[in-house]
């Protein structure tokens, strides 16, 4: 017997409306659900209509109708779709919990006979027994419409890092004198032509534009030019602090900060092959960057967004990238015309993201330009990872060799169509689709 909401150990402090939201969340894009898009779909409806106060007026008349489409001849005590349904997704939820879901300090029940949840905080004492969990700690922060402190928060982190290990590398490749050549051969015929004897490349990370809150600290000319979103129509944040200590929701532009989280991890991963072998990292944002300084020596640029970024993409006769899509002008047999990422029907989380790597020729044939474009910034952070793999760079020269006249030679300049499957916002194992070459 599915035990109700009163037989749970608990703590009796109300739930808000965003923490049940959050914890649906979780449990949905769990395995038990994110491969069941009827149970999820299921789960969501009864969870949404208890949050809006309908709680009372859901049944199993409501949920074959809305749910499973039976129409409205549905008879439910002819056809137990819902009844078997309930059952499987309290199964599902009581797999999950047992497995360690969520760290067992929120749990959702949908108790038997009922199609209402139930959202119960689990008692202190019985999360801090397990092992596997450290102290909680809640952070206001983390309750920012789209998450923005949290996400600058992580994004300084995240920098930080890459400046010690940039500063860290520096010192260590001089003093080891290390030597280009040392490099292995996988990655010597694609990254040589940025090492010594080769002028160092400049790296250019995009500036995205960001939509920040405003606050008290910012200037009455900066609010003035802000966007607001009148609070009432906002009623998903009213359970969250920023919505009772914000007097407005307006927000405003920030054209100098950094948003690009996979590409600050590829810049690190970069340097680091680059002090590696006695080469010196140069890195700069693109608003500080002009056509003039890329065209007179090496050049990376990551992101596909940089207001210049098209000038330097020759090649438009196979793979462009063109509003968020990247569009196959001339397929081959297998290929797509396109290559869209993709979503979870049900969470909407990017579950698929692609890059383009293009190596051409810049003003001087004797220096390179490196484009590294995701659609996502997911995209360009496996992108890079797939650059500096030497069995995936092995992988990639072998297809170049089989795309060029002589079966035997890679060619010098080329566009390669990257895949990576993306999970909890972070890219998984990268894959090669497709390899071009570019005659220049």
């Amino acid at each position: 017997m599915q035990a109700s909401a009163s037989d749970l150990p608990s703590t009796q402090s109300s739930l808000s409306v965003f923490e049940k939201r959050e914890e649906l969340r979780r449990v949905l894009q769990s395995r038990q659900f994110a491969s069941a898009p009827k149970r999820s779909r299921f789960l969501e409806f009864v969870a949404e209509q208890e949050f809006q106060g309908n709680g009372a007026k859901i049944n199993e008349y409501l949920i074959g109708v809305e749910i499973y489409d039976r129409g409205s001849e549905f008879n439910p005590q002819s056809d137990p779709i819902v009844r078997v349904q309930a059952h499987e997704i309290r199964r599902a939820l009581k797999k999950y919990y047992e497995e360690g879901g969520s760290g067992k300090l929120l749990r959702i029940d949908l108790p038997a006979g009922h199609y209402v949840p139930v959202f119960t905080r689990i008692a202190l004492e019985e999360s801090a027994s397990s092992p596997a969990l450290g102290p909680v700690q809640k952070s206001p922060t983390s309750r920012l419409p789209w998450m923005l402190v949290s996400f600058l928060i992580v994004l300084c982190v995240v920098l930080g890092v890459a400046l010690a290990l940039v500063l860290r590398q520096n010192a260590s490749s001089q003093a080891r004198g290390a030597d280009p050549s040392a490099i292995p051969a996988e990655l010597h015929w694609f990254w040589g032509p940025f090492l010594p004897p080769s002028s160092a490349p400049l790296i250019v990370i995009p500036n995205h534009p960001l939509l920040r809150a405003a606050h008290d600290g910012d200037s009455p000319q900066t609010i003035a030019h802000g966007h607001e979103i009148p609070k009432p129509s906002l009623p998903e944040f009213r359970d969250t602090i920023h919505f009772r200590e914000l007097k407005r929701f307006v927000f405003v532009s920030s054209l100098t900060d950094f948003t690009s989280v996979g590409e600050t991890v590829g810049v690190v991963r970069l340097c680091e092959l680059f002090n590696r072998y006695s080469e010196n990292c140069r890195v700069q944002p693109s608003r500080l960057v002009n056509i003039e300084q890329i065209k007179n020596g090496n050049a990376i640029l990551l992101g596909g967004s940089q207001s210049w970024s098209g000038r330097v993409f020759l090649d438009a006769e196979d793979f462009q990238l063109q509003s968020g899509v990247i569009l196959n002008r001339n397929p081959q047999p297998g290929e797509a015309s396109a290559y869209r990422p993709q979503f979870d029907p049900v969470t909407n989380e990017l579950t698929r993201d692609y890059a383009l790597v293009l190596m051409l020729p810049n003003e001087k044939n004797d220096n390179r330009v490196l484009l590294i474009y995701g659609i996502y910034t997911q995209g360009s952070q496996a992108a890079i990872e797939y650059l500096l793999s030497p069995q995936r760079m092995k992988e990639l020269r072998k297809a170049l060799m089989d795309a060029s006249p002589d079966h035997k030679t890679a060619p010098q300049y080329f566009q390669a169509l990257i895949s990576t499957t993306v999970e909890n916002s972070v890219p998984g194992t990268p894959s090669l689709v497709a390899v071009r070459r570019i005659v220049p």
